[in-house]
């Protein structure tokens, strides 16, 4: 199965750089109501994922909870609670599935590391649901 199929490409989807601030990182997650984004770099690979926790714990732990300052911090400077790691388009359906069990989108990477989309949950379960769908009409005839 071609997991391309699936792909939300990356001009359809919400991002960050890395060396964006907590505040730039905050408002697009506000703006596009996310509570993850996918973290890229300036030739734009897959770094990481950041999560709404993350940037809650960090606030928490090392600021004065003043929005002002988080203009200042870099989100490089953040630390992650969980490692998403992506995957390319070669990975198998059976791995995607496993992968989406833990998060809401699979980041999805090409053979030099950089970021082209990610395949959300909805899509996969979807796709689940219609095999699962075609099986009974076959079935059931």
């Amino acid at each position: 199965m071609n997991i391309l199929l699936f792909l939300t490409p990356k001009n359809q989807v919400a991002y960050v750089f890395e060396n964006n601030s907590l505040r730039q990182v905050l408002e697009k997650m506000q703006y596009h109501n996310y509570t993850a984004v996918p973290v890229i770099d300036k030739e734009g690979r897959y770094i990481c994922t950041v999560t709404e926790g993350d940037l809650l714990w960090e606030i928490k732990d090392k600021y004065s909870l003043n929005f002002k300052d988080a203009e200042d911090i870099k989100l490089s400077r953040i630390k992650k609670r969980f490692k998403i790691s992506p995957v390319t388009i070669h990975t198998t359906m059976d791995d995607l599935v496993k992968k989406s069990l833990h998060q809401n989108f699979v980041p999805v990477v090409d053979d030099r590391g950089v970021f082209i989309g990610i395949i959300t949950r909805k899509a996969i379960i979807q796709y689940l649901y219609d095999r699962i769908d075609q099986k009974k009409e076959v079935k059931y005839g």
